[in-house]
């Protein structure tokens, strides 16, 4: 019998396009050897032209899932991303805080969404402020992007100083760990910002930002890559570098899709490895 892979759990909303959200996370672990499970937190009404619209789901269906796919699968690892209301972070929090006296969920990795790239609202305010409270003391990675991260601290994050600043006021504010994503910017430098025994360590990784149009949901597959590599076992450092070369190559292999901003290629190694299988010649 084949081995069963690391168990990836994401607690996300769902994205009819496949861009984000849980079914873009599903095939995210998927390219990453992992096995996905989901427990699905908002309904919306988007394509690849935006969101019109999102429906919470009920937090006590929320909490009933969770409980029923943890008491029957050992899960490796936590992805967090859209989470729409107050009601919902709290059920999320209160699951992961309380789990009724059983061991803390390893690898926990809260993507802080707050609004979609086309700017609609993905968390109500009251909804940020418990995510604060609540969420980011017990999440172990925190991964904002330059945007998000200066909503939740209040600082301006244009540069890479501005990014270690935001990083320190998210340490004070109960977070372990922080990737500050900066795909918005220029230069695509993300910062790696952890607590160890001998304080605060950094790293720093850069790339060439990607000219694509292929970038909707790149926050949500890097978040979820982490959680996979963390389930395998790697390192914050090497997680971080991993997260990050998947997601710069899925955006160079998107190709266009619906009349907006179109999903980066989840599963671009999948079709990587099917042309490679085709491009034998018979003797």
């Amino acid at each position: 019998m084949a081995e069963t892979p690391p168990i990836v759990l994401t607690i996300a909303g769902f994205d009819p396009s496949s861009g984000a959200g849980v079914t873009a996370d599903i095939k995210t672990i998927a390219a990453h050897g992992c096995y996905g499970v989901a427990c699905i937190t908002a309904m919306t009404v988007q394509s690849t032209a935006g969101v019109r619209r999102v429906e919470a789901v009920d937090p006590g269906l929320i909490t009933e899932i969770l409980q029923e796919l943890t008491a029957d699968i050992p899960i490796a690892a936590v992805h967090i991303g859209m989470l729409s209301t107050a009601k919902v972070v709290r059920a999320v929090a209160d699951f992961l805080g309380q789990r009724s006296g059983k061991a803390k969920l390893p690898n926990v990795v809260l993507d802080p969404i707050l609004k979609s790239s086309s700017g609609a609202d993905l968390l109500d305010a009251a909804g940020t402020k418990l995510l604060i409270e609540k969420l980011i003391p017990i999440a172990d990675v925190l991964t904002p992007n330059v945007d998000e991260a200066a909503s939740l601290t209040g600082l301006e994050v244009t540069n890479l100083d501005q990014m270690r600043a935001a990083a320190a006021k998210l340490h004070e504010m109960g977070s372990t760990a922080v990737v500050v994503t900066g795909g918005h910017l220029d230069k695509a430098i993300d910062l790696l910002s952890f607590t160890t025994k001998r304080g605060i360590e950094e790293e720093v990784f850069k790339a060439e930002r990607q000219r694509s149009n292929s970038t909707h949901g790149t926050g949500c597959a890097f978040a979820t890559a982490m959680a996979c590599h963390l389930a395998l076992d790697r390192g914050l450092p090497e997680a971080a570098l991993l997260a990050k070369t998947y997601v710069t190559a899925a955006i160079a292999a998107g190709h266009p899709l619906g009349r907006g901003t179109g999903p980066l290629h989840h599963l671009y190694r999948m079709y990587e490895q099917r042309r490679g299988a085709g491009s034998g010649s018979e003797s």
